[in-house]
């Protein structure tokens, strides 16, 4: 028989299950109230249950604003958004394995962007590009927003991933003839590939869902973000449920596939044999 449990761990159960509550139970409610019938509402008790909200929310029918076309523009913006994030936080990682002049400076300059509201940021990228007479856009000032936010993350993932790395494994490679891009192609990028998914991951659902820094710098078009905000600005329907619930999923599944890759990765890793014998 085991020790009883202390008092203090159900108080700490307790009070993990009131944050499970707190976290997942919107989200619960949102999709329950997606099944409304015809006549429900937007709240309880429910008026039957239909899927004629998912209907038209795939038709375009009833209050609903433009979704698809605001839907490509989110999912355009964050694969860009996620690949230069990987690209520019892997470099930048490899770069800060050497320490140099200014290194510190650099590094809390690059994450600075953190603790500025996301509000001021997106009027300050949109007033710049009017005092310079440039029209902003999805794709450059809406895509430099999104790269104040999703960068300093990579940053700090991609640091931890790489200051881990063990040199020895490069220095072998170097003795065996490798080049400098063999060594990265064939030795690093292969270990620190989970954090790179896990990087991309962040890009890809901080740019997604982004609404403030996204609010001044897209342009005359909407992301899925600001067309969301635009429709309950309207007169609303459980459509709008609908659509909360077909995102949701649609992000767990991109987390769980991630989940998935990086648990797999870490299963070969540790499972074969290393590519270098220290």
């Amino acid at each position: 028989m085991g020790q009883p449990r202390s008092k203090s761990f159900y108080v700490l159960g307790a009070f993990f299950l009131a944050f499970l509550a707190f976290m997942y139970g919107p989200m619960i409610v949102i999709f329950v109230l997606s099944f409304q019938g015809p006549n429900g509402g937007m709240s309880f008790p429910m008026v039957g249950h239909s899927t004629l909200w998912f209907q038209q929310l795939l038709s375009g029918t009833g209050r609903v604003g433009d979704i698809p076309s605001a839907f490509l523009r989110s999912l355009e913006l964050a694969l860009v958004a996620s690949a230069l994030t990987v690209v520019i936080c892997v470099s930048a990682g490899m770069a800060f394995r050497r320490r140099f002049p200014g290194a510190g400076l650099l590094f809390y300059t690059a994450v600075a962007s953190l603790v500025m509201p996301s509000l001021f940021v997106s009027f300050g990228i949109a007033l710049g590009f009017k005092e310079l007479g440039w029209k902003t856009s999805l794709f450059t000032s809406g895509l430099g927003a999104q790269l104040t936010w999703t960068l300093p993350f990579g940053l700090m993932i991609t640091f931890a991933t790489v200051g881990r790395l063990d040199r020895r494994y490069e220095e072998a490679a170097t003795d065996l003839g490798a080049s400098p891009w063999q060594r990265f192609r064939d030795i690093i990028l292969p270990i620190i590939m989970p954090g790179v998914v896990g990087v991309a991951l962040f890009g890809f659902t901080l740019s997604y869902d982004e609404f403030p820094r996204s609010q001044l710098t897209v342009g005359t078009v909407n992301t899925l973000p600001l067309e969301i905000w635009a429709m309950t600005t309207a007169a609303i329907s459980p459509v709008l449920f609908a659509l909360g619930t077909v995102t949701t999923v649609v992000s767990f599944f991109v987390l769980t596939a991630a989940l998935v890759a990086i648990g797999i990765m870490v299963r070969r890793r540790a499972g074969g044999r290393p590519a270098i014998q220290a």
